[in-house]
């Protein structure tokens, strides 16, 4: 390709974006860019979030119990995850889950009991459904955060505990710069390059207990929190 022809290819990309204000998601963006992603999510991003991904389910692996994912995608974690656990996956785009559905059968996965098509928004779970609540790298794509991390909180038991692995943007430096520059393309690839942790601290009753950078470079952090368990009230003192 010419230089004068990548130049009129990146005009017609950037025709019609607004460099200055972040693009908003909807779930038809989610849809469409992760129906581009699904045949070759595996070898593009799913690398490049093996170690992220791979060191939150050795923690979820120390515990026991029912397990919920977020987002399991082409469930690339789903082998990971020891026998002793019971795991349901649950994401938007159904290509996703057919790639999952096809990876639980060649593995022979006997602990994953569900795989549903499910808006992480409004989750089809009764409250206090599971152990551990997992989302890793959909904080970030989905239109709205925080009613998700309120769901996240909802189907977690009292005592349990809920996990992001995802990307938090940066004000400074090169990598800041780029974020920014990225924003206003987020129905392409989507996600939201910048997104602050601030918008992931909302719910009263999940309590940050480890933070941690993972590989590679930092990119992405690991959160855990655990559900608080309501006091019960006292009982009056006998008149």
């Amino acid at each position: 390709m010419s230089d004068k022809q990548r130049q009129q290819s990146g005009a017609a990309l950037l025709r019609g974006v607004n460099l200055t204000k972040p693009h908003q998601l909807d779930e038809k963006d989610v849809r469409d860019a992760y129906r581009r992603w699904a045949p070759v999510y595996d070898y593009t991003f799913g690398r490049v979030s093996t170690a992220g991904r791979r060191h939150a389910v050795e923690v979820i692996n120390s515990s026991a119990g029912k397990v919920l994912e977020v987002g399991v995608g082409t469930g690339l974690s789903l082998p990971e995850y020891k026998p002793h656990l019971d795991i349901t996956g649950i994401d938007l785009a159904p290509e996703m889950l057919d790639k999952a559905r096809e990876r639980v059968a060649e593995c022979a996965l006997r602990n994953v009991t569900g795989l549903h098509e499910m808006d992480a928004s409004n989750l089809d779970f009764a409250d206090n459904s599971f152990d551990t609540v997992v989302a890793m790298y959909v904080i970030t794509v989905v239109p709205d955060p925080a009613k998700v991390m309120r769901e996240l909180a909802r189907v977690a038991r009292p005592g349990g505990q809920v996990m992001l692995v995802n990307h938090f943007s940066q004000d400074d430096g090169v990598r800041g710069w780029v974020e920014r520059r990225m924003a206003p393309f987020a129905d392409l690839v989507g996600w939201h390059s910048v997104f602050d942790v601030s918008r992931v601290m909302i719910c009263d009753d999940l309590k940050l207990v480890e933070r941690r950078s993972l590989r590679p470079w930092g990119l992405f952090t690991m959160m855990r929190f655990t559900k608080k368990v309501a006091v019960a009230e006292a009982p009056l003192a006998a008149e």
